[in-house]
């Protein structure tokens, strides 16, 4: 069996004259989570839908867990989870009753209960789910994704219109799923999300691949020390590649002068400043538009 979950070749996706996914190429080893990012427009929607088979590509190779996934293969289906961007079920359905149904399409499904609770609607089993709050509709999604029990699960903003206490309680969720050996192919807009969650992350613009790694790796650049503190009621900021020197030079100057550097702290730059970086020309002309 192949370590890998997800291989992509050259990916492209044209639709006429516009060229939304213009070669993408990346792999998913099996048991890591994958952090797909990207600003609106950049072709990550695209990507994932045809590595779900829900999008025909124009060119390359894409594999999943052995299958190619334009072929709609069910032996695929029964193996794969997606949580999408927004869905719904029949409203005056239970928790339960919706929990159930989706199980009964997989052959080795999870208990529906322990589906429930899994993803923190304990109490809510006989709960209509027209009656659920924006939350717990991104919960009761989540379930339905899990109830099938499979390899490869796809969480297209699995977090939207949750509170920071539920977005926490999912990413317990999400890091169990990890310890149970599943792949997830996670598409957020939380940066801190995926650099919380992610074993790699790959930053998507303009239908190509821009950055592509561990988070700490992509944060772990040339001058990616932040040094800063307070100078007469001023906050101060420099950049360097070696803060020790910087440090020394700085406390060495303030000792001559007899001043102390109140709020002195030296920090690397998150994911989510590298990423708006990398994608700043995309987001200035999305808003000049």
């Amino acid at each position: 069996m192949t370590e890998l979950a997800i291989e992509v070749n050259d990916l492209r996706k044209s639709y006429g004259e516009l060229e939304a996914v213009r070669g993408v190429s990346f792999s998913v080893r099996r048991g890591e989570v994958f952090g797909l990012l990207g600003p609106n427009g950049a072709g990550k929607t695209t990507t994932v839908e045809i590595l779900e088979g829900y999008r025909e590509r124009t060119a390359g190779e894409v594999v999943v867990l052995g299958y190619d996934p334009a072929d709609r293969d069910r032996g695929l289906r029964e193996r794969v989870g997606i949580v999408l961007q927004s869905s719904g079920f029949y409203p005056r359905a239970t928790v339960r009753e919706a929990v159930e149904h989706f199980g009964a399409a997989y052959p080795r499904p999870r208990d529906p209960d322990e589906t429930i609770a899994l993803v923190g609607l304990e109490g809510k089993g006989d709960t209509r789910t027209g009656q659920l709050s924006g939350g717990q509709q991104r919960r009761l999604d989540l379930a339905l994704a899990l109830v099938g029990d499979p390899d490869l699960i796809f969480l297209d903003e699995p977090t939207t219109g949750f509170d920071p206490a539920a977005r926490r309680a999912a990413w317990d969720v999400i890091r169990s799923l990890r310890g149970l050996g599943k792949t997830i192919l996670l598409t957020t807009h939380y940066l801190d999300e995926a650099q919380a969650l992610s074993d790699r992350v790959a930053i998507v613009k303009e239908g190509l691949i821009v950055a592509e790694g561990p988070p700490s790796e992509l944060t772990n650049r040339p001058r990616s020390y932040r040094v800063s503190y307070q100078q007469n009621g001023t906050r101060v900021e420099m950049e360097t590649e070696d803060p020790t020197e910087l440090l020394h030079r700085l406390t060495g100057e303030a000792l001559q002068r007899g001043e102390r550097l109140e709020g002195l702290s030296v920090s690397r730059p998150t994911l989510e400043e590298v990423y708006l970086e990398l994608t700043a020309e995309q987001h200035e002309e999305a808003e000049a538009e």
